[in-house]
């Protein structure tokens, strides 16, 4: 591990010599590529350079104590050893952290698409709240949410819903929340006050480049149609919706929430991209079947991975064992501490697997 810390130390160097070279300033786009490596790697040497400084101070400890008579100066030894050597302890696991595999995905925008499940009118209500949940999130990380398409019942449901989310590091924090979302409670229209059990699934994919994603146009059928459902005055009397047809995945794409026939159609594509990155990722986890099992949130779309209770108040992901009785503020956007959880299981799972290897 030290190996790897070292050459990192002399990497982040490097790139900091090369950052104050006037071609590197003059070429925006390699500049902006070592700023976002320097970034990258920031966390990691700062722990690393605390690590060798701790180290140090546990030698210059041990070292006083051997050559010092003070008994004063003593104890202020043996207190700094003891400090350093817990901090030592703490900055191993973090560095191991760090050292970690970063997924390519973490730092991208994302599309997410729900979807009611097993339910009827119940599982489309449902929806409608899982996909007010992730808004009141995206909204308390300062992050942007664009509707692509909606289909929305009459009741406040909605059967599915896809949208995009544009922020820092969306992907590798909302990706957690792919699979399949089970809600128990009594639902409105039940006279008897029996609970009924409803799902809706929840897909997290990483918004694709066109870098990432070539679509030939001979694979795409464009249509374009006037909007339909709630909308303003342009957008329903225009023929601004659009929809997509890929032919060799039988992928059909509707976007309709901007005036603009070109807005849907980016929108439409973007979308696209998105689903078809996706099916290459799950391709390779697939292929990489003990890799994509040790990992939290990439796993089966079709797994169960979450709870939510209404008569306990309770939420319960499977995945990880934990159970929260705030259902309330969860639903209302308050996921960080499930997500949170996530994120350390997931990577002490990866960390059990590196220490096997």
């Amino acid at each position: 591990m030290l190996n790897k810390l070292d050459d990192v130390l002399i990497r982040y160097e490097d790139i900091q010599a090369e950052l104050s070279s006037p071609d590197v300033v003059n070429d925006q786009n390699r500049f902006r590529k070592l700023m976002k490596e320097q970034n990258d790697l920031a966390p990691l040497v700062e722990a690393y350079k605390e690590y060798k400084s701790c180290n140090q101070t546990v030698e210059d400890s041990l070292l006083m104590l051997e050559e010092e008579s003070d008994e004063e100066l003593r104890e202020l030894a043996k207190e700094e050893l003891n400090t350093a050597k817990a901090r030592i302890e703490e900055l191993e696991k973090q560095l191991k952290i760090l050292l970690l595999p970063k997924d390519p995905n973490d730092d991208k925008d994302i599309v997410v698409e729900i979807r009611a499940g097993a339910g009827g009118d119940e599982a489309a209500l449902f929806a409608a709240e899982l996909f007010r949940m992730y808004t009141h999130y995206v909204e308390s990380k300062h992050w942007k949410i664009e509707v692509v398409n909606a289909d929305e019942t009459g009741i406040g449901g909605m059967k599915e819903i896809e949208f995009m989310v544009k922020g820092q590091g969306a992907y590798s924090v909302m990706k957690y929340e792919s699979g399949v979302h089970r809600v128990q409670r009594v639902p409105e229209t039940e006279s008897g006050g029996r609970i009924h059990t409803s799902t809706a699934s929840v897909a997290v994919m990483p918004e694709a480049e066109e870098v990432d994603i070539h679509i030939d146009e001979k694979d795409i059928r464009i249509d374009v149609m006037r909007a339909s459902g709630n909308g303003g005055q342009c957008v329903n009397t225009t023929d601004s919706a659009v929809r997509l047809t890929h032919y060799p995945t039988g992928i059909v794409i509707y976007s309709q929430t901007e005036k603009s026939q070109i807005q849907n159609k980016d929108k439409a594509f973007a979308l696209l991209r998105a689903k078809l990155y996706d099916m290459e990722c799950q391709k390779a986890h697939d292929a990489e079947a003990d890799a994509r099992r040790s990992q939290i949130g990439t796993g089966d779309r079709s797994e169960k991975i979450r709870t939510y209770n209404f008569p306990q108040g309770r939420v319960t992901d499977h995945r990880i064992g934990l159970t929260l009785y705030k259902l309330d503020k969860i639903m209302d956007g308050d996921i960080q501490e499930i997500i949170d959880a996530c994120i350390v299981a997931d990577q002490n799972a990866k960390l059990a697997k590196m220490n096997e290897e």
